[in-house]
């Protein structure tokens, strides 16, 4: 009897060693570095200028978005550690854990959203792209071993938020 998992192409941890990874990697350092130089710069005295409403949704934004972007980097350091053989597997699933890639959107139809300045909304807008990108790679190369959750087929996770919200306000 022959073993045909030995034959298997795990395709994810091959993305995962890719150029892709790499170019994905350096575009996302390049991006928390472009985004404190901007914070610590132009943004800064953007922000000065802004009304009320905007300056109070700027902040709010800033920090989404470098927190954000530090989960991002997480991941992203923890993925080249694997590649690099400093760190097995195991160790980066037990520190993976404590990032979270799944969060920290923003609300485009947000009152002052409009009045921000365009070169902050850009950071933004490629910080979400990219967290997606990382993201996606994450379910591949980790979560696809991982046994999916019993949920209802017709159950979206929007509406089981929305079901725990009830029963935990509920009037008893």
């Amino acid at each position: 009897m022959t073993d045909t998992s030995l034959n298997t192409v795990n395709l994810a941890d091959r993305m995962a060693n890719s150029g892709q990874f790499k170019a994905l990697y350096a575009e996302g350092m390049a991006l928390v570095e472009e985004t404190a130089n901007y914070l610590d710069g132009p943004g800064r005295t953007a922000s000065k200028a802004l009304p009320r409403l905007a300056a109070v949704l700027y902040a709010a934004e800033s920090m989404r978005l470098t927190t954000r972007l530090m989960q991002m980097a997480s991941w992203l350091l923890l993925q080249r550690a694997v590649n690099n053989g400093e760190m097995n597997r195991d160790q980066v699933v037990a520190e993976k854990n404590k990032v979270r890639l799944d969060s920290f959107n923003c609300d485009r139809n947000a009152p002052g959203w409009a009045e921000l300045p365009e070169a902050f909304r850009d950071l933004v807008e490629h910080s979400l792209r990219i967290q997606n990108r990382v993201a996606i790679l994450d379910r591949e190369i980790y979560r696809s071993n991982e046994t999916p959750t019993l949920r209802p087929d017709n159950e979206n996770s929007v509406q089981a938020q929305q079901n725990l919200l009830q029963t935990a306000f509920a009037k008893r």
